[in-house]
């Protein structure tokens, strides 16, 4: 009946009109498997422990815990779940057992769920713990904090944890009231979480709830209470004494529900049957049974408290930590005395909201929840989640968004609103938008936008596309064949569109109706007249004949006018003609009277309708009206015969439409019609273009191929209008295929012109395929223009004049051709070349060979021509090049060979053209072997450089070896010339130095100029910063601190040991005598008066402030050895005492030795003070006595000289006034003594400024100091210096491998001198290029300019003659209108002024225009390539600045040259400066000196007139 009684939940403690109280009991019932102990006796087998007591006998017993406690067999086990009752079921004590001589041992529970902890109590069966912590986790052990320390001494056990009582009820504390060592046995810690004592004002804080909260609860024991015999014996019968053991542990509590529970169940998961539950509900019974043992009821204190919460209030969770689904309404809180916060039920629409309506649990803003705030879906909104959001329609619980989007598309959709029903979905779409999701364009629509009509109209031609419908995406409209573009309007390339006259019938072409009566006129296209016709010309047609037209190409049925082009020869016969259209002969139309002079084209009074497939003759007969005779002279001239389309009748133009009536409108307005009535046709407006582009599509289907005949057209392409495809020249018709009247020869290159000659042809006119004119009598050639074989001067011809020699002529200018027997000239009237005579008619003589030295055609023959001279009556013959002699039998200078002989030639001498020419002597000229080779080059062809030069020989650029003779090697050099490489110009270097030029030394090497070459730098690894230097002193470059020429030492004014480190002196200036200290101590030389060792105090025997120092009294220096003298003795002693202690005690010198000695020392002190007291003494009474002595004789004297008067106050104020005067004299000896001693200074201080400017000077220009000796001589220098002479008396300055400036003088003179030889021959070079440079940039910009001139010429000749045409045809037109306008002009005179009219040539045809607008632009794009040319002249001006610029650099060498006379000048200056200076030097010593003297002399002085003084006294 227990064991069914097990899962049942908590009793309920009751609920109050707010929270709720479960019941509560001890947390450890039912939880031993959840109680541990990190210690327990007897574990791993049995162990000994005793007890204290003074009343037992047996005192030490057996602890076995390897098996839990049973009263029967396993009495003696102590484990941890003996704690949780008291007794067992016979009501013996049970209890828990440590280790002895443990005193860290913790217990531990740890609960399945949150629970609320109020208070623990704790019964030892030993002494009290002396310090013990109690500590809770509310994370299930994964943090702890304490909650209370207990300690017998909390300041020793727990330093860090206050023991002054709790203030505050969470206050973390130590108490010492239950570690007392008694009792020493049944003692209780009894610890409650709220302590009574402090109030709590509010028992449903979180602070509060936070406190009382439990996962685990620990208890650490941490010193045993002990009697103190351990602490001096640890013995195991001492310690078996000492350890933890409790009856009885009761945690009291409740499980933890927020107040929202009166009763808690099992939790899941935890199995309520643990080990030993029946056994504790079977003790608890029993317990029951006696209140007096244990008072307390089964439900309270033996019932086990679950850790679920039996949730109200709509909470849920194991501790009723949450709102239950759905009731989140209010956030949840815990329950208070007042008010439960019963969670209140979501007012969300299950069908909109996620999770069926749950809301938020509670409020957090970072995570953007809110308490009850409803959880829509993806799709929904509203406070309760019942609302499509906008672009979204169909709410629906299954959907799992909750509602379908719209998926308008947003281009099409009026944004205005939902853009759909939010019911049915559909989307509001813009004026020319369609479909469910406005997604498509209406019918005739296209390009979905964003634009207001949401879709554009396709706007398809009506002509070039079958239907104004076009693709949705791009617009494209369906075009027919050969249209292209978005609307079908654009013809494909290659293609055109037919114009309205396009159909139309020359009357060239057309058969005639009276033969004989009709005949073709052709014209020929001019410059100088307008075309107002069409194909090769007219068609001449008499007064009653016809032409017969055949129609067989029509493309489109429909109506089409009939119009006649034409051109009358005079209106007189045309005025009243008739013309009749007969159709298949058979069929008779309409008779027409009209006058045919007032146009230049007729049309039918109405049309007539054509069909395709068809074939129709149209017989059109020209008769004068009202004649009953024909007129033999009465002709008209017909071009030809046009259909025009009635355009009206196509799609398009038909109906009442706008878009109809607006064609119809701008075929009007814009004269489209019009425009292809007359010839020429004038420039199509753009509509017109479209338009009839439009009307040829649907005519024709499409666009009709150019076809453009390849030979006589430029291109495949062709007008987009009309089709005229672009010919070449003298080539007409559409297709560019047949040439113009009077050209010939259609191919490839166009036609020619007939050019036949008016004199000498019957007409303009030729073959089409030959070209041949048709000539007058006496006339032959293509052209008719050539007089008859053996005459010239067309058209008066004569014979030709030839001397005999020749049949023929030129026919133009009579010249001979084909001259015989070696003649040659206009009229064969001289010999040809390499013959001598005189050929002309009646002379007698004919043309001889010239024997130079041969006949011309043998093969020695070597003259271009000979003649006789007629005073020597020789023969002088004209050499080729290359040979010379009277009969050409020698070479030329610079040409070789063997000419004499036969079939010999001279050759050029192949010198690389560096040898004159004009000499004789530069070749040889039997072997072509160079002699006199130019421009220092050499060899047998002279293509390579002398020695001594380099560069390229082939290019006459041999240049001077530039090589330094002190860095080159001597075996290549001599004379102060060096060979170097003749292709680079590379000097062969001695060891060590590198250069192009052997200029410098090699890196780490230095000494420039010995004969060996350059000597490595050696310099300090550790102290230099690199492991270069000067390549002429050698000096490395230190670190700082360092010196010497290899950093091996000290830096100036440093000392100490390189190799380890160098410190700067820091001599004090005022103190020393020289900057320089010691280098291997730092010690400065000090003046008199200044020690220590930077020199910056006064020394011993002197007193005053440094650096006013002023010498002590005399005696001090006799006490000062007296003081030396005991200091030396003193410091012996102390060296003894130093070696006794150091080496032990010596022979003779024992304790009693030491003794003796510090008597004696003792005594000497006694005596020296003695001595000195006594010494004092005795000068202190003669003092004394002097002053007793002294003021006796006052007293005398006042006593026998009284009286102001009395000679002795005469005295007294003649000795004041001479002290006055001393004083006087005794300031002024001293400013001038002061003043001569800074004078004294400054000449010292400039002397050796000087001295050392000096040695500077020296060094710099001869490379050495100036040491020199008594003798003048400089041993230590061998460049010399200033005052250095050599044995001879002269001085010594410079030299081989000196560095100073007179040896890089003498270096640099040297290599000028080289570098000016070359520099002079490129200068000479330069200057010539720059001449010829300048004069082709003269030339070209005199062309230039000349050339602008003619074209601005040109230009004003031509804009000029322009204006003046312009003007003469007006005046000329005003003419003719006032010439018609009169009365009784007869045709003769209006035909002659026709005539007139028509053979003068106007600039109105545009072919001409162009061309000359052509010409005027090409005119101006030669006159603004003006700008180019003046910029590429810009840049020759550059380059030859640059080119005078390298000249200027190459006269630079001039300067170097008066450098180096500067550079002389400037040493003899510098020696004359070093004369001086010593002059100066010397002269400063003479004057230091004399002031020196002069101031012994002031001092002797002073001392004198105060040794006066005292003697006066």
């Amino acid at each position: 009946m227990v064991s069914n009684n097990l899962p049942l939940p908590s009793s309920p403690h009751g609920c109050t009109e707010g929270s709720c109280y479960p019941a509560t009991g001890n947390l450890l019932i039912g939880r031993a498997v959840n109680l541990t102990a990190t210690s327990t006796c007897g574990l791993n087998g049995p162990e000994r422990y005793c007890i204290v007591s003074h009343l037992q006998v047996k005192k030490c017993f057996e602890c076995n815990s390897q098996h839990p406690y049973d009263p029967n067999v396993h009495s003696n086990s102590h484990r941890i779940e003996n704690v949780i009752y008291l007794t067992d079921s016979n009501r013996v004590n049970t209890w828990w057992q440590s280790v002895h001589g443990q005193e860290s041992v913790s217990i531990r529970l740890n609960l399945e769920a949150e629970f609320h902890f109020t208070h623990l109590i704790m019964k030892f069966k030993t002494f009290r713990p002396a310090a013990l912590v109690i500590e809770r986790s509310a994370d299930f052990g994964r943090t702890w904090r304490p909650y209370r320390y207990y300690a017998s001494n909390c300041t020793r056990t727990f330093p860090s944890i206050p023991a002054n009582g709790l203030h505050h009820i969470n206050d973390i504390i130590c108490e010492e009231r239950y570690s007392d060592i008694e009792p020493s046995t049944n003692g209780e810690v009894i610890y409650k979480v709220l302590d009574p004592a402090i109030p709590v004002k509010d028992p449903y804080s979180l602070d509060i709830q936070d406190l009382l909260r439990i996962t685990n609860l620990r208890i650490n024991f941490t010193k045993l209470n002990t009697l103190g015999d351990d602490l001096l014996d640890r013995r195991p019968e001492v310690l078996q004494k000492y350890y933890y053991a409790i009856y009885e542990l009761v945690v009291r509590g409740s499980c933890f529900c927020y107040g929202h529970a009166s009763e808690c169940a099992p939790v899941p998961g935890v199995n309520a049957r643990e080990i030993g539950m029946v056994s504790y509900l079977l003790i608890c019974t029993a317990h029951t049974n006696h209140v007096t043992f244990h008072p307390c009821h089964l439900s309270s204190c033996c019932a086990q408290i679950h850790g679920r919460c039996v949730c109200k209030h709509n909470t849920e969770g194991l501790n009723c930590e949450r709102c239950r689904n759905f009731h989140h309404d209010l956030p949840w809180r815990p329950a208070e005395a007042e008010n439960p916060h019963t969670c209140r039920a979501c007012d969300c629409d299950p069908v909109g909201s996620l999770e069926g309506g749950v809301c938020d649990t509670h409020t957090n803003f970072e995570m953007g929840m809110i308490a009850g705030q409803c959880r829509c879906k993806v799709n929904v909104k509203g406070t309760r989640c019942d609302d499509c959001k906008e672009g979204y329609y169909g709410l629906s619980q299954n959907d799992p968004l909750g509602c379908q989007p719209c998926n308008c598309d947003p281009r099409g959709i009026i944004v205005m609103g939902a853009p759909c029903d939010q019911i049915s979905g559909d989307c509001s779409c813009k004026r020319y938008v369609t479909g469910r999701y406005c997604n498509q364009c209406l019918p005739e629509y296209w390009g979905l936008s964003n634009d207001l009509a949401g879709c554009r109209p396709c706007d398809c031609d009506f002509g070039g596309a079958f239907n104004n419908r076009c693709m949705m995406e791009t617009g494209q409209c369906d075009c027919r064949r050969h249209l292209i573009g978005r609307q079908c309007s654009d013809v494909q390339p290659g293609y055109f569109c037919a114009p309205l006259d396009f159909y139309k019938y020359e009357a060239e072409d057309a058969t005639g109706h009276s033969p004989p009566d009709v005949r073709t006129v052709h014209r020929e296209h001019t410059l100088s007249h307008m075309v107002t016709w069409t194909g090769p010309g007219f068609s001449r047609v008499k007064d009653g004949a016809g032409l017969v037209f055949t129609i067989d190409n029509i493309p489109y049925p429909m109506e089409y006018d009939i119009m006649i082009r034409y051109e009358p020869e005079v209106c007189e016969y045309g005025e009243n003609m008739m013309f009749f259209i007969k159709y298949k002969i058979y069929l008779s139309l309409h008779v027409l009277s009209c006058s045919m002079c007032s146009y230049r084209y007729i049309q039918m009074p109405r049309p007539f309708c054509f069909e395709p497939s068809n074939r129709y003759v149209v017989t059109i007969r020209f008769q004068r009206h009202g004649a009953t005779h024909r007129h033999l002279t009465a002709f008209i001239l017909i071009d030809s015969l046009v259909l025009i389309p009635k355009y009206m009748e196509l799609p398009g133009f038909q109906g009442n439409t706008p878009e109809s009536e607006q064609r119809q409108e701008e075929m009007i307005r814009y004269m489209c019609l019009d425009s292809f009535m007359i010839t020429p046709m004038p420039a199509l407006a753009e509509m017109c273009s479209k338009l009839i582009c439009s009307i040829s599509s649907i005519i024709h289907d499409g666009a009709l191929p150019c076809e453009c005949d390849p030979q006589g057209s430029l291109s495949g392409e062709c007008d987009v209008v009309g089709g005229q495809c672009r010919c070449k020249p003298n080539v007409i018709g559409r297709r560019c295929d047949q040439c113009a009247p009077g050209t010939y020869g259609f191919g490839v290159s166009g036609c020619t012109a007939c050019d036949c000659h008016s004199d000498g042809s019957l007409s303009h006119q030729c073959d089409p395929v030959t070209g041949q004119c048709q000539c007058r009598q006496g006339a032959t050639g293509r052209q008719c223009s050539d007089c008859q074989p053996g005459q010239w001067g067309f058209p008066s011809c004569t014979p030709c004049q030839c001397n005999g020699h020749a049949d023929l002529c030129d026919p133009r200018t009579g010249e001979c051709r084909g001259c015989r027997d070696f003649t040659a000239g206009h009229l064969c009237e001289r010999c040809m070349d390499t013959f001598f005579g005189n050929p002309a008619l009646g002379s007698g003589q004919h043309c001889r060979p010239c024997p130079c030295p041969n006949n011309p055609n043998s093969d020695n023959f070597n003259a271009l021509s000979c003649q006789v001279d007629h005073t020597s009556d020789q023969i002088m013959c004209n050499c080729k090049q290359g040979y010379m002699g009277l009969r050409c039998d020698q070479c030329a200078p610079g040409y070789y060979g063997n000419p004499e002989q036969p079939g010999g030639q001279c050759f050029p001498c192949e010198c690389n053209g560096n040898i004159d020419t004009q000499d004789p002597e530069s070749c040889d000229p039997r072997t072509g072997e160079c002699i006199k080779c130019l421009y220092h080059t050499d060899g047998p062809s002279c293509a390579q450089c002398q020695i001594g030069y380099y560069g390229n020989a082939l290019a006459h650029d041999c240049r001077r070896c530039t090589c330094v003779t002190a860095g080159t090697l001597q075996s290549a050099c001599s004379d102060g010339h060096c060979d170097c490489d003749r292709q680079t110009g590379a000097c062969l270097c001695r060891e060590h130095v590198v250069g192009h030029n052997c200029d410098q030394c090699a890196p780490n090497y230095w000494n420039f100029g010995q004969d060996q070459g350059c000597e490595p730098c050696n310099c300090n690894s550790q102290h230099a910063l690199g492991t270069h230097c000067n390549m002429f002193t050698g000096q490395c470059h230190c670190h700082s601190g360092f010196g010497g020429k290899q950093c091996t030492e000290c830096e100036l004014f440093h000392w100490g040991d390189p190799r380890e480190q160098c410190h700067e002196c820091n001599c004090n200036p005022e103190g020393t005598e020289i900057a320089q200290c010691d280098r291997l101590t730092g010690a400065c030389e000090c003046r008199e008066g200044a020690a220590g060792l930077q020199c910056n105090q006064c020394a011993r025997g002197f007193t005053g402030i440094f650096p006013k120092c002023i010498q002590c009294h005399p005696c001090f220096q006799l006490w000062d050895d007296a003081l030396c003298q005991i200091r030396r003795d003193l410091d012996h002693i102390q060296s003894r005492v130093q070696e006794i202690l150091k080496g032990g005690i010596t022979p003779g010198a024992g304790d009693a030795r030491i003794k003796e000695l510090e008597g004696k020392l003792k005594q000497v002190l006694y005596v020296a003070f003695k001595k000195l007291l006594v010494s004092l003494t005795d000068q202190f009474e003669k003092v004394k006595q002097y002053y007793q002595e002294s003021l006796q004789a006052e007293m005398k004297c006042n006593a026998s000289v009284f009286g102001p008067m009395s000679p002795v106050e005469e005295s007294n104020k003649t000795r004041a006034r001479t002290e006055d005067l001393l004083d006087e004299i005794e300031n002024s000896i001293n400013r001038n003594v002061a003043a001569h001693n800074k004078s004294l200074s400054d000449l010292q201080k400039q002397a050796h400024d000087l001295h050392k400017q000096v040695n500077q000077l020296s060094d710099q220009v001869c490379g050495g100091h100036s040491n020199n000796s008594v003798n003048g001589s400089c041993p230590d220098s061998q460049c010399g210096g200033a005052g250095c002479h050599d044995n001879q008396g002269n001085h010594v300055c410079g030299g081989v491998g000196c560095s100073g400036t007179v040896g890089t003088s003498v270096a640099a003179l040297n290599d000028t001198r080289n570098v000016t030889d070359s520099l002079n021959t490129a200068s000479k070079e330069l200057q010539k290029v720059s001449k010829k440079v300048l004069a082709d940039i003269a030339a070209m910009t005199q062309k230039l300019k000349n050339q602008t001139i003619n074209t601005l010429e040109k230009a004003n000749k031509l804009s000029k003659e322009l204006k003046e045409s312009n003007k003469n045809l007006t005046e000329f037109i005003e003419k003719i209108k006032n010439f018609l306008t009169e009365e009784g002009a007869d045709p003769e005179s209006i035909e002659k002024v026709a005539q007139e009219v028509l053979s003068i040539t106007l600039p109105l045809n545009r072919t001409v225009l162009d061309k000359m607008i052509a010409q005027i632009k090409e005119s101006l794009s030669n006159i603004s390539n003006i700008e180019g040319i003046v910029n590429q002249t810009t840049l020759h001006t550059t380059k030859v600045k640059e080119l005078l610029d390298a000249a200027k650099e190459a006269k630079r060498a001039e300067e170097v040259k008066d450098m180096t006379n500067i550079t002389k000048e400037a040493l003899k200056a510098s020696g004359k400066a070093i004369e001086k200076a010593q002059a100066a030097l010397k002269e400063a010593h003479n004057n230091l000196n004399s002031t020196r003297n002069a101031t012994a002399e002031v001092q002797n002085l002073g001392t004198c007139k105060f040794t006066g003084f005292t003697y006066f006294l």
